[in-house]
């Protein structure tokens, strides 16, 4: 890249558009942070709960936009990458989800280095994310957040209810 602002300028301008993309990429990647970091209660100079947890859903938004899949990009869980840093209940809790409850009854018994090894085995292409790997669908996340029930069953409903027929019933008089 030339020294000079100008020359610099210049420079960038003349990039067609993939260039100009994949820079903007790289400039984009240094502001990402999607590592999970414990907040430290006191706030001493670290990030608070709340920057963890904005910094962690502006990433996923940037996964979704560009369509990111970890599984597609090579990445499984192994005992180096993330069997051997869980605890037990951990293994056998992704054991569980991908395989099923027979598969977790298999290594159960295991002490945990040779239980991280034999997940590893079992997991081995099953395209099992960890859940912070795993991208979040916003859309089922809203239906699960509203818990908006339907209407009531006829047998549940009172008498009033049935009376005011078509009414919406959740129109409300000031007075009630």
């Amino acid at each position: 890249m030339p020294k000079s602002e100008t020359d610099l300028w210049n420079a960038l301008t003349a990039l067609d558009g993939g260039a100009q993309a994949s820079l903007f990429a790289h400039c984009a990647s240094f502001a990402a942070n999607a590592v999970y970091e414990p907040a430290n209660r006191y706030n001493q100079g670290r990030v608070s709960a709340h920057g963890v947890r904005t910094r962690l859903d502006q990433a996923d938004v940037l996964a979704r936009a560009i369509g990111l899949d970890m599984v597609q990009a090579g990445w499984r869980p192994t005992v180096d990458n993330y069997l051997g840093r869980v605890t037990k209940p951990r293994i056998l809790e992704a054991v569980r989800e991908a395989k099923g409850e027979s598969s977790a009854q298999l290594i159960d018994h295991l002490k945990k280095a040779e239980m991280a090894k034999e997940a590893e085995r079992l997991l081995d292409g099953s395209g099992w994310l960890p859940e912070p790997l795993r991208l979040v669908d916003p859309d089922a996340a809203a239906v699960v957040q509203e818990g908006e029930a339907g209407p009531l069953p006829e047998f549940l409903a009172d008498e009033e209810d049935q009376e005011n027929g078509g009414e919406d019933p959740q129109q409300l008089d000031a007075a009630e």
